[in-house]
């Protein structure tokens, strides 16, 4: 049996299950993803092993192409998903998320590292930024659909959105230093690619969102496209934005986000909706190869090398990492408490992180302990915010009933 036929039928099953379910599955306490991986973990060697493939340990190249890819995909959709305008009105809570609870969040996941495993500090640093940013696929579920827009804000749904996609590119810098740290990357090389990867990312996003958004302008004035092909304009935009990015060595992630920002504030709203129709039903099914190969390539035996542990740091960066630091910053981000209790949780770790920690793989050599710990706290995020999700809108509405007016009493 060939694994990748079994892929396809897998991917294509769970798909007619998900399309036939989608109308309750968000009020239900699973997502796409807790669904792929779950299967994943079935159809793997620590189940059934009939997905034969070796570890995340012993090959982490596949999952960091496909986790960037998927990422390009998601922060894409990310950046089309509201006006431009809704968009400019975050810049501030946008800054402080990104320049003070990013790095908070990092900084607190490399102690936590310290105090649970022991372990020396570059190594924890390098684990700290790799778990640091807010993941964008896994808090889709949190904010998008039906359900959510019925229960959360629409500020607070657009800010969390925004967080993760721009995060993802910008927790190369932190990742970097750590690496500067950790391997014989000197903080002046460290540097100078932070400059070309983010500087060349925002150039190359910029420039290719707004010639795409002409040239689909130009080519609808002039009756030259048909309506099939612009439902996938974006995602063939954000593939076009990786793979030259690739070829010019800057941050992929970033230009696909940089890129679907600048796309979205030059064409016309009417496109831009269509776009964001699209690009939601892709996001909603993209996840799931992805997450299916994560679940068959869990390193199961570097877990249970891991010991108590690591149970211990993956529950309190779940607890530790960013809620408190929500809590800590809601007055200067102009949240209320429950505002800030509902995004300080559903901040995940999930692809993001399997793309930081294969990255550090592939810089200084796969590391059991780095990369067992880092997948344990993605599939416990994956579960967790998996399973919350549904709940916590509906926590979240009930809190907003008992006080109409918005005063957080409990302040």
């Amino acid at each position: 049996m060939s694994t990748l036929d079994l892929l396809l039928a897998t991917v294509g099953a769970l798909g007619v299950v998900i399309v036939a379910l989608s109308a309750r599955l968000h009020r239900w306490p699973v997502s796409e993803p807790l669904i792929a991986l779950g299967a994943g973990i079935a159809l793997g060697p620590a189940i059934l092993g009939v997905l034969d493939v070796p570890d995340i340990v012993a090959d982490h190249s596949t999952l960091h192409r496909g986790a960037e890819i998927l990422l390009a995909i998601s922060v894409m959709g990310v950046a089309l998903r509201y006006p431009f305008a809704a968009i400019r009105r975050h810049w501030r809570r946008l800054a402080l998320l990104l320049l003070v609870v990013m790095p908070a969040m990092a900084l607190i996941s490399t102690g936590l590292a310290i105090w649970a495993l022991g372990i020396p500090f570059a190594v924890a640093l390098l684990f700290g930024t790799a778990v640091c940013p807010t993941d964008p696929v896994l808090s889709s579920a949190a904010v998008t659909g039906d359900a959510a827009e019925r229960d959360l804000p629409e500020e607070d749904r657009q800010l969390l959105s925004l967080e993760s996609g721009a995060n993802d590119g910008l927790a190369l810098p932190l990742v970097l230093f750590a690496l500067a740290v950790a391997t014989p990357l000197t903080a002046g090389q460290a540097a100078v690619e932070i400059g070309w990867q983010i500087l060349g990312a925002l150039l190359l996003g910029v420039l290719a969102g707004v010639a795409a958004a002409k040239a689909l302008h130009l080519s609808e004035r002039h009756d030259a496209v048909e309506s099939g092909p612009i439902l996938m304009f974006t995602l063939l935009l954000a593939l076009l934005v990786l793979g030259c990015s690739g070829l010019l060595g800057v941050n992929g992630v970033f230009a696909a986000f940089v890129s679907g920002l600048a796309f979205n504030l030059t064409s016309a709203g009417n496109e831009r909706r269509v776009e964001v129709e699209i690009d939601e039903a892709i996001n909603q099914f993209a996840v799931l190869p992805f997450f299916l190969i994560l679940g068959a390539m869990l390193p199961w035996e570097q877990w249970a090398e891991l010991g108590w542990g690591a149970l211990a740091l993956t529950a309190a960066v779940l607890v530790l990492r960013r809620p408190p630091v929500l809590l800590a910053l809601m007055r200067p981000l102009g949240l209320r408490v429950r505002e800030a209790a509902f995004l300080g949780w559903f901040g995940p770790v999930g692809v993001a992180a399997v793309f930081y920690l294969t990255e550090e793989a592939s810089r200084a050599g796969p590391d059991s302990l780095l990369l067992g710990v880092g997948t344990l706290i993605v599939v416990a995020s994956t579960f967790a915010h998996g399973v919350t999700a549904a709940p916590g809108r509906a926590l979240f509405r009930a809190a907003g009933r008992r006080d109409p007016n918005g005063a957080d009493h409990s302040c």
